[in-house]
């Protein structure tokens, strides 16, 4: 990856200059059945569509707190980094009555109430589908995101030394996010492009988005994220282990 790169945006662009049609976020719900593969050029246009969502439709600034009450899910990976690309600080998990916009899953939209701001609603259903009836007081993601334009430059440029991620309480800068990501790749055992990281573990820690994201991008490898993983037997995470080509396994 790019020496230079010195925020979580930075990272994709260069993964997206490096190799478009390499697979970089390979999503299973365990509960579901759902399997989807995404490649960085796929994964960055999902990211340009929502960064554009984010400063365009709901006026986010450098600054803003975006709270995200989501799991551990390919699109919870794009809202993160869609928020490093406008300067939005990302606070996973974080209280909704302190953020100026709340990006919720289904199991959150009661808690997600408490923000005065825009409300995102996600259905994470398989293929990034709608609700079948938009919760009350929710924009609906899947409705929102297609019109977004492809391509997204900030009105500002985003400050690596700023906040970007609030994650179990502490607050990382994007500079800061990129160089844990860089010095803990060895302990996960992400060594370079041929790695590829299983990870069943949540994204509320540093440990879970180090795993699940920011590592295998800072690396120029790529994750098989995992939702439910304890819904299957060892008989089957070893036949994906095998069928994924996985390197390494976080859990």
């Amino acid at each position: 990856m790019n020496a230079t790169d010195r925020t979580p945006a930075d990272l994709l662009g260069s993964a997206l200059a490096a190799d478009p049609g390499r697979p970089l976020v390979t999503f299973y719900d365990d509960a579901t059945g759902e399997r989807v593969e995404l490649s960085v050029a796929t994964f960055a246009n999902w990211v340009a569509k929502t960064a554009n969502l984010l400063q365009d439709e709901l006026a986010a600034e450098p600054g803003d707190r975006v709270a995200l009450l989501l799991p551990a899910h390919w699109q919870t990976a794009v809202w993160l980094l869609a928020c490093a690309s406008v300067g939005v600080i990302a606070d996973v998990s974080g209280d909704p009555a302190a953020a100026d916009v709340v990006v919720s899953g289904p199991d959150a939209l009661q808690t997600a109430r408490a923000c005065s701001g825009a409300r995102i609603a996600l259905a994470l259903r398989p293929l990034g589908g709608r609700f079948p009836q938009p919760p009350e007081g929710f924009a609906d993601y899947a409705v929102e995101v297609p019109g977004q334009g492809d391509r997204f430059a900030p009105y500002v440029p985003v400050a690596p030394e700023a906040p970007a991620l609030i994650v179990a309480g502490r607050e990382f800068t994007g500079a800061e996010v990129v160089q844990r990501a860089r010095a803990e790749a060895t302990e996960l055992g992400l060594t370079g492009p041929a790695s590829r990281i299983l990870s069943g573990l949540s994204y509320d820690t540093w440990e879970g988005l180090r795993a699940g994201l920011y590592g295998p991008l800072a690396t120029g490898g790529s994750v098989v994220l995992c939702r439910n993983l304890d819904r299957i037997g060892d008989d089957a995470l070893d036949k994906r282990v095998e069928s994924e080509r996985v390197t390494v396994i976080a859990r």
